[in-house]
């Protein structure tokens, strides 16, 4: 018999982490941990951690919820797929962790050179500050080491935002550093179109959400008339990947897709998403979405099984002072499985 029970864990933030919808101080991890009865010791994790003002599921009762479900599991009943469906965290982290628990309770997700220190490669990313410190910290990501260097923009005055994209690019060329946008639904719909128009002279690779969710018609034209790649974002939060939702898809037409498990209800889902956009040509990266090192792993342990050949928003394992530790190590672009290094985790074996 499969026992449930609920941890949680406030990670706090090592930097004053900003985006365009304003400043995050902390972030909570729910964890669920599933153990055997029937085998001692054998303890499988998840974790659920949906994020205010983005994730569907991020409602002041989530513990609650979260603690029916698991209440539900205890008593043996068999939650229905559909139920789960506007709960994505919370089918994420049951996801992770039965593949956990059934593979040994070894924190391994999935099997792939990963876990042999093959690592992955990873953008650098720059969040929101004061233009100042974000240029210094772009510098500073490029000398240590990273040729793919993310900007989260929409939050600042525009010609400022184009004023530290242009001294940037000045320094480091296109030729060896690739700039990736994120804007998290920060431009006016209407403007939109000249934004993007004067950012393509910066030589942008891609630029994530320009515009707010719901309205694909908008959406549509700009991904037809962008100079700049568009990537989908938070459009994916919310929808089930079906035909209804291939159809949607074929219409806007996007460049690139951005797949995070937390918010899109796990790697299965995940996995759906991945087969339309084959479909379609459309391509795609996997972001983290501010996990702990538990949700962390298991979202590169499956990107490592897709062998990506273009970097993958998987750095975020660095944010917290006090993140549990693991054997995840960022290292110049690149994050890797040290198995050398153990889990540390409340009240499980490693």
């Amino acid at each position: 018999m499969r026992i449930y029970e609920y941890l949680n864990h406030e990670l706090k933030f090592s930097f004053e982490a900003r985006t365009s919808r304003g400043k995050i101080d902390s972030h909570v991890a729910h964890l669920i941990k599933v153990s055997d009865s029937k085998v001692p010791g054998l303890v499988g994790f998840g974790e659920a951690s949906p994020l205010k003002g983005l994730s569907i599921d991020a409602l002041d009762n989530f513990p609650s919820i979260l603690q029916s479900f698991l209440s539900r599991l205890n008593q043996g009943e068999q939650i229905p797929p559909e139920e789960l469906e506007t709960y994505p965290a919370i089918n994420f982290a049951l996801e992770t962790a039965h593949l956990d628990l059934e593979n040994g309770g070894r924190r391994v997700i999935f099997e792939s050179t990963f876990l042999q220190q093959a690592p992955i490669w990873i953008n650098g990313l720059v969040w929101m500050s004061q233009i100042p410190l974000m240029l210094a910290e772009a510098t500073k990501k490029v000398e240590s080491g990273f040729s793919c260097i993310k900007f989260k923009v929409g939050a600042h005055d525009f010609d400022a935002e184009c004023s530290m994209l242009e001294q940037f690019r000045k320094k480091h060329l296109a030729s060896k550093v690739q700039i990736r946008l994120d804007a998290n639904g920060a431009f006016e719909t209407g403007d939109a179109a000249i934004k993007l128009k004067e950012l393509n002279r910066f030589d942008i690779h891609s630029i994530e959400q320009p515009i707010a969710t719901q309205q694909p018609d908008a959406l549509e034209k700009l991904c037809k008339t962008s100079p700049i790649a568009i990537a989908l974002d938070e459009e994916l939060i919310g929808k089930i990947p079906n035909v209804e939702s291939e159809k949607w898809l074929r219409q806007i037409s996007p460049s690139y897709l951005i797949l995070k498990p937390t918010l899109i209800g796990g790697v299965k889902n995940a996995n759906h998403w991945i087969k339309i956009a084959d479909n379609l040509n459309i391509n795609w990266w996997a972001t983290s979405a501010l996990e702990s090192n538990i949700g962390l792993n298991a979202i590169a342990q499956w990107v490592a099984t897709k062998h990506p050949i273009i970097p993958q928003g998987l750095g975020t394992g660095m944010l917290y002072e006090n993140n549990f530790p693991s054997p995840l190590l960022v290292k110049g672009e690149h994050l890797f499985y040290l198995a050398t290094h153990v889990w540390k985790l409340p009240n499980a074996s490693s």
